[in-house]
C-alpha cells in the first residue's frame, strides 16, 4: 500500500529531471568518542593518510592524497557511547577498493589487527566485508565487479543478490 508521502515522492520524481549522472558522494564526517583511537583504526589499521588535524577535536584522512574522504570529529561526541540499536542514523559507510587484490589486502590488515567482521557478502555486482569501527559505526569495505560481469535477467534488468563470500578465496588473491 502506497502512503501519501510515497505518492508525493513518486509524482515529484515523474515531474522532475533525473539528477545529473556526474553527481557523487564526496566525503563523510563521523562523530567519534576518542579521536586518537579513531585515527589508530582508520590510519593504523585501514591505512588512510592523515591529511590535517584540528587540535584534539577533529582530523581529516584520505586515500591517495585527496583533501579528505573521512572527517573524524569529537565536536558533539567526545567520550560518548555509540548510538543504541533501533535508532536512526548512519547504517554504514562504504569504502570502495579499486581491485580484488586491494580488498584482500584490507582483509589481511583486519585479520592482523584482530578486528572481527560482522559479515562478508558477494552481491553479484560487488564483494563486501562488513565490520564496525571502534565507535560502532558500520563500515562496508568492497570492490565493484566490472559492469560486464553484473548479473542480469534476460530483459537486462540488474539481478543483485546476497551470498556468503569465500574469504579464503579472497585471501588467495
Amino acid at each position: 500500500m502506497m502512503t501519501e508521502t510515497s505518492r508525493r515522492a513518486s509524482e515529484l520524481q515523474r515531474q522532475s529531471a533525473p539528477i545529473d549522472a556526474g553527481v557523487r558522494i564526496g566525503h563523510v564526517h563521523l562523530k567519534v568518542a576518542d579521536l586518537e583511537r579513531a585515527l589508530e583504526f582508520y590510519c593504523g589499521v585501514l591505512g588512510f593518510q592523515l591529511m590535517q588535524r584540528y587540535g584534539t577535536e577533529a582530523a581529516f584522512v584520505s586515500a591517495g592524497g585527496y583533501h579528505h574522504h573521512i572527517g573524524l570529529n569529537t565536536w558533539e561526541s567526545r567520550g560518548g557511547p555509540p548510538p543504541p540499536p533501533g535508532t536512526t542514523g548512519l547504517f554504514h559507510l562504504a569504502i570502495v577498493y579499486p581491485s580484488r587484490a586491494a580488498l584482500a589486502d584490507a582483509l589481511r590488515r583486519l585479520l592482523a589487527a584482530d578486528i572481527a567482521l560482522t559479515g562478508a557478502s558477494d552481491h553479484g555486482v560487488s564483494e563486501a566485508l562488513y565490520l564496525n569501527d571502534p565507535d560502532g559505526n558500520g563500515l562496508e569495505l568492497y570492490r565493484d565487479r566490472p559492469e560486464a560481469e553484473w548479473p542480469r535477467a534476460a530483459d537486462g534488468t540488474l539481478q543483485m543478490f546476497t551470498r556468503r563470500m569465500d574469504l579464503q578465496d579472497l585471501l588467495a588473491t
